[in-house]
């Protein structure tokens, strides 16, 4: 099934190693829809390397306060619920990597018309840290008055 495409989305990636701070914006084109009160985020996210390769990926968010952020066709498998660790596997293209995932904070305002979603994790290996983690989603219905008045 194709996806719609209905809505802009935004996602900025922010990660710091030992005091470095590094941040990735994408911008992107993908669906928000919602089931039995789980919402769900898909899109396209192309790799730099193959930029006509294109890998989906899929956010879901569920009312009790849990992101899982999914590759379909891939074992990586992210759980992010807001005060809790989860021990995760993440495919490096190299190999799966085992990771610890903290996440601090987890708020959205998510409506059919769009809102944010802001996540703020850690991740482990081996019980050591490896990095801070933010990851702010930005969601656009497109064809709105906000979309258009962009346009003109």
């Amino acid at each position: 099934m194709r996806m719609q495409e209905n809505y802009e989305i935004t996602i900025i990636g922010r990660q710091t190693i030992e005091h470095e701070t590094g941040e990735i914006t994408m911008d992107t084109l993908g669906d928000y829809t919602e089931r039995n009160g789980v919402k769900y985020i898909s899109y396209i996210e192309y790799d730099n390397d193959a930029p006509y390769k294109g890998h989906k990926k899929i956010l879901k968010i569920e009312p009790f306060g849990t992101v899982t952020m999914l590759s379909p066709g891939s074992p990586t498998r992210l759980i992010l619920e807001k005060g809790r660790r989860h021990k995760c596997m993440y495919d490096t293209g190299a190999g799966l990597l085992s990771l610890g995932v903290f996440t601090e904070t987890l708020k959205h305002d998510l409506t059919p018309e769009g809102g944010e979603l802001r996540i703020r994790y850690t991740l482990d290996l081996d019980a050591h840290l490896s990095s801070e983690n933010e990851i702010l989603v930005r969601l656009k219905k497109r064809g709105t008055k906000a979309h258009d008045a962009k346009k003109s």
